[in-house]
C-alpha cells in the first residue's frame, strides 16, 4: 500500500443485515485495494480496514453514498485501529452478542430474479422461491438475530454445491442471501384438495392456474400466510367467495400482473405508480375506472379499488402464465381472525371456502398481512402498516427505560421501545376473539426476543372494556410494573407528534369513530391543546345521543334518528318515515322512546357517527356489514360530483367551543329535492371541512398556537382531509398528518409510548 497505513474500526448501525450490505462493502474495499474484514454482529455490522488516508476517506465516502437500495444507514461509529493488516479483504462468520441490529422487512422479487424466473435456460426457471440479497423473505422467516441462515426457517434446507458456491462468493448477488435455494435443494410446492388429499400432478402450478380459470377458489400459502385467490373478472366466483367467507360487502384486494394492467383498471398518478412498483408492494387504494372488466362484487358501491402488483415469484408465475387481468388476493382467514400461517391451520379453517390448496414447506415465523396505502395530499398515507414496512423502527427521541404499549381494541398494534427507537408491530387486527389474542401474544413474545428488551413501563388505553387494556393490567400486576393509561384521542395526537419530532404545546384535531373520554362519554370529534404530559379539551362536535350504544355503530338509521330527534323533537317520527325504508318503520317508536328517556343512549361527539348519519339520510346505507362502510359509500358518491353547496356550521360556546352539526343535517334535509345526491354528499364533506377549519382558526387565535396535528380514522377520507388541509394552509397554520403510521387506531400504541415518555420527562422535571 502506498503512503502511511492506518487502521480503522467501523460499526455501522441501521438496516444493514439481509440487504446485500456485506457484498457491497467487500466490492468497495476491493475496488480501493483496502485490506480488512467485515462481519455481522448483534449490534450491526463491524468493519475493520487498513489503508492510507486517501483510501480510507474514499472508503467512508463510498459507505455513505453508494449503499445498496434496501440498506438504511443510521449511524457510523469509527475509531483508530492498531494491529497488522490481513491479506486482502474477507467476510467473516457472524458473531452474536447483544442484539442491536435492525430486522429487515420482507421485500418484493427484484428484476434480476424475475429475469431468471422466466428464462428457460436458467436453473431456477419457474422456481417459486427464487431470491437474492436484493429481494425475498426477511422478517417473516427470522427466528433470531444476527440475520444468518441458521436463524431462519431455511436452516432445514442444506444448500446444494451450486447454491453454496453463490452463497460463499462475495462477487455474487446471492452472497449470504440467507433464503438462497434452487429446485434441487430448496422448498417446494404441492396441491391438496379441501380434504387434505394430495393431488397427483407433475406441475402443481399449471394445475392451480387451470383451476382458477375454471372459476374455482384457490388458497395459496404466500410470504406471510395464506391468501384466497380467484379470477377477479368472474362475477360468479367472486360472489361465491363472498358467501363462503361470510363477507357480504367489504371490498376485496386484487393483484394485477404489472403496472400496465393496473392502469387499465384505475386512474393512477406518478406518486401512485411509484407506490405500486416499490419494493414494499403494498395494496394501493386508487380510483377505479368505469366501465371495468372487474366483477362488480370486488368493491360494490365504491369509487375506489385496492390493487397491488405481485411481490413473490409464485404470484408472478400465476398471473403471467395464467394470463389473468387480475386475481382477487384476499387474506386467508375467517372474517375477523388473523391470517392462517401453517398448512394444517389453513386446511382446518379454510376448507369450507377454498376448492384447492397450494401449499409449500418454507415455514413462516411471523404471520403478516399486506400493507394498505392511499395517496392523500400528494403523499402516501398508510391505512394498514404490515408487510414491507414492519419491523422498520420509528424515532423515539426520549431518555426512558423500555416501554411496552398495548394499543387499541380495533386495528390493534403494540409498540416496544429500545433506546431511541420504537418498534411498532404489524397489524394484529381487532382484539375480539381467541385466535387474534393468541396472535398478539405470540407476536409480542417474538419481538421481545428479537429486540432483547424487558419493558419496565406498560401503557394502555383508558377504556376498561378493551382486551388490550385488560392484558396490560394483567401484565402489570404479574410483573409488578407501573401502568400508564392514556386517553384514546390524546394517544392519536402524541403519535403524530412523535413521528415528526413535534414538541408540545400544539393543537390537535382528532376525528374518529369512538374512544372513551376522561369524562366517561364517547368522544370522536375532538380538539385538544396538547402539552407535555397534560392536555386540555378545547372543543368538539356538539354531543348527540347514541341510541342502543354499540348497536348504533352498526345500524346507521339509529344515528339518523338521533340527529333528527335533536333537531325536530316530537316531529321526528313523520320525517323518519319519509327517509327510512318500510322495514325500519316499526322499529322507529322504540328508538325514539330510548332517545326521549335517555335509556341506553350514551352521548357521543363521534365524527364517524356523523358520517353514518349522512349516509343514512342520503339513502346509501342503513346497516353496516363492516367498519367504515357508510363513510366509504358517502365518499364514493361525493367523488362523482363536480361541485356542491357549502353549508355553514355554527360554533357554540359553553364550557368549550362546539361545532353544531345539527344545522348541517337540517340543511341537507332541506335540499334533498333541490340538488342531486352526489352534490349533497360532496356538500357534507366540504361543509364539515370548513366548519373544522373555522373552529381551529378560532382556537389558534385564542391560544396563539399555529401547529395543528390531524389524526383519527376519519382522515382516511381523501375529500375531507384535502379540503381541510388546503384551507388550514391558506390560514398559514402548519399541519401535521401522519406518513409513517396510519391515521387510524394502528398508530395508537406508538402514541401511547410517546405520551408515557412525556409524562416521565414532565415528572423528572418536577423532581429536579
Amino acid at each position: 500500500m502506498a503512503g502511511h497505513t492506518q487502521g480503522l474500526s467501523i460499526i455501522v448501525k441501521g438496516v444493514v443485515q439481509g440487504v446485500g450490505f456485506r457484498p457491497f462493502v467487500y466490492r468497495l474495499a476491493k475496488s480501493l485495494n483496502i485490506a480488512g474484514h467485515i462481519r455481522n454482529t448483534g449490534e450491526g455490522v463491524l468493519i475493520k480496514v487498513w489503508g492510507n488516508k486517501s483510501q480510507l476517506e474514499a472508503f467512508l465516502k463510498g459507505l455513505q453514498e453508494e449503499t445498496p437500495p434496501l440498506a438504511r444507514l443510521e449511524e457510523i461509529i469509527t475509531r483508530p485501529l492498531n494491529g497488522t493488516p490481513p491479506e486482502g479483504f474477507n467476510v467473516l462468520e457472524s458473531e452474536a452478542g447483544h442484539k442491536q441490529a435492525k430486522i429487515p422487512a420482507d421485500v418484493a422479487t427484484c428484476e434480476a430474479c424475475l429475469a431468471e424466473l422466466f428464462d428457460p435456460q436458467d436453473r431456477r426457471y419457474r422456481y417459486p422461491f427464487i431470491n437474492c440479497t436484493d429481494c425475498g423473505p426477511r422478517f417473516s422467516v427470522i427466528f433470531d438475530l444476527p440475520y444468518d441462515r441458521e436463524k431462519t426457517t431455511m436452516r432445514v434446507f442444506p444448500m446444494c454445491p451450486e447454491c453454496l458456491a453463490e452463497y460463499q462468493n462475495p462477487e455474487d448477488r446471492r452472497f449470504h442471501a440467507e433464503p438462497n435455494a434452487c429446485p434441487k435443494c430448496g422448498p417446494n410446492i404441492w396441491l391438496v384438495d379441501k380434504n387434505g388429499q394430495k393431488i397427483d400432478t407433475e406441475d402443481p402450478l399449471s394445475y392451480a392456474i387451470e383451476t382458477l380459470r375454471q372459476g374455482k377458489i384457490l388458497a395459496l400459502r404466500g410470504l406471510g400466510g395464506f391468501l384466497l385467490a380467484c379470477d377477479a373478472t368472474n362475477e360468479k366466483v367472486v360472489k361465491l367467495l363472498r358467501q363462503r367467507k361470510r363477507r357480504p360487502q367489504k371490498p376485496f384486494a386484487i393483484m394485477v400482473r404489472d403496472l400496465k394492467g393496473a392502469e387499465r383498471l384505475a386512474f393512477l398518478n406518478e406518486e401512485e405508480k411509484e407506490i405500486l412498483t416499490s419494493p414494499k408492494r403494498p395494496i394501493l387504494l386508487a380510483r377505479k375506472k368505469t366501465p371495468s372488466s372487474l366483477a362488480e362484487e370486488i368493491a360494490p358501491g365504491l369509487a375506489f379499488i385496492g390493487l397491488m402488483l405481485p411481490y413473490t415469484p409464485l404470484h408472478h408465475l400465476l398471473l403471467r402464465e395464467g394470463n389473468f387481468l387480475a386475481l382477487v388476493m384476499t387474506s386467508g382467514n375467517l372474517s375477523g381472525e388473523p391470517l392462517c400461517v401453517t398448512n394444517e391451520k389453513a386446511l382446518q379453517r379454510l376448507s369450507d371456502i377454498a376448492d384447492l390448496f397450494l401449499c409449500h414447506n418454507r415455514e413462516i415465523v411471523q404471520g403478516i398481512d399486506d400493507s394498505v396505502v392511499r395517496v392523500i395530499e400528494g403523499k402516501p398515507r398508510l391505512i394498514r402498516r404490515a408487510r414491507g414496512y414492519v419491523p422498520e423502527p420509528l424515532p423515539f427521541p426520549y431518555e426512558t427505560e423500555a416501554i411496552l404499549a398495548f394499543g387499541a381494541h380495533l386495528k390493534n398494534t403494540f409498540t416496544i421501545t429500545r433506546g431511541k427507537e420504537a418498534f411498532v408491530s404489524q397489524h394484529i387486527g381487532d382484539l375480539e376473539d381467541l385466535e387474534t389474542l393468541n396472535f398478539f401474544k405470540k407476536t409480542l413474545k417474538h419481538f421481545k426476543n428479537l429486540l432483547e428488551v424487558k419493558p419496565q413501563v406498560l401503557v394502555c388505553d383508558l377504556h376498561p372494556g378493551y382486551l388490550s387494556t385488560q392484558l396490560a393490567a394483567e401484565e402489570a400486576q404479574k410483573k409488578g410494573l407501573p401502568l400508564v393509561k392514556v386517553q384514546h384521542h390524546v394517544a392519536h395526537a402524541a403519535a403524530v407528534a412523535g413521528e415528526f419530532g413535534l414538541k408540545p404545546p400544539f393543537l390537535a384535531l382528532i376525528l374518529d369513530g369512538l374512544g372513551l373520554g376522561d369524562d366517561g362519554n364517547l368522544w370522536g370529534g375532538e380538539i385538544f391543546k396538547i402539552e407535555k404530559g397534560r392536555y386540555e379539551r378545547l372543543g368538539h362536535l356538539l354531543p348527540v345521543k347514541q341510541p342502543g350504544g354499540d348497536a348504533a355503530s352498526r345500524e346507521t338509521w339509529r344515528m339518523l334518528l338521533a340527529y333528527l330527534y335533536e333537531i325536530f323533537g316530537d316531529e321526528t317520527s313523520k320525517i323518519a318515515e319519509k327517509l327510512l325504508p318500510q322495514a325500519y318503520h316499526e322499529k322507529v317508536p322504540l328508538v325514539l322512546k330510548m332517545l326521549e328517556r335517555g335509556v341506553n343512549s350514551p352521548k357521543t361527539t363521534s365524527t364517524g357517527r356523523l358520517f353514518d348519519t349522512c349516509a343514512a339520510l342520503l339513502g346509501l346505507c342503513f346497516e353496516q356489514s363492516y367498519e367504515g362502510e357508510a363513510p366509504m359509500f358517502l365518499e364514493s358518491l361525493a367523488e362523482k360530483a363536480q361541485k356542491g353547496p357549502i353549508f355553514s356550521l355554527p360554533i357554540l360556546q359553553e364550557k368549550r367551543f362546539m361545532l353544531d352539526a345539527r344545522t348541517l343535517i337540517k340543511d341537507l334535509l332541506k335540499n334533498l329535492d333541490k340538488y342531486p345526491r352526489e352534490e349533497l354528499a360532496l356538500a357534507f364533506h366540504l361543509s364539515l371541512a370548513r366548519g373544522f377549519k373555522d373552529i381551529l382558526l378560532l382556537l389558534s387565535q385564542k391560544t396563539k398556537l399555529k401547529n395543528i396535528v390531524l389524526a383519527g380514522g376519519v382522515f382516511q377520507n381523501k375529500i375531507l382531509t384535502e379540503a381541510l388541509v388546503e384551507s388550514l394552509n391558506k390560514e398559514e397554520l402548519k399541519v401535521y398528518l401522519p406518513e409513517k403510521l396510519p391515521v387510524n387506531d394502528g398508530a395508537i400504541s406508538y402514541g401511547q409510548v410517546v405520551w408515557a415518555a412525556w409524562v416521565y420527562e414532565r415528572d423528572m422535571a418536577k423532581q429536579s
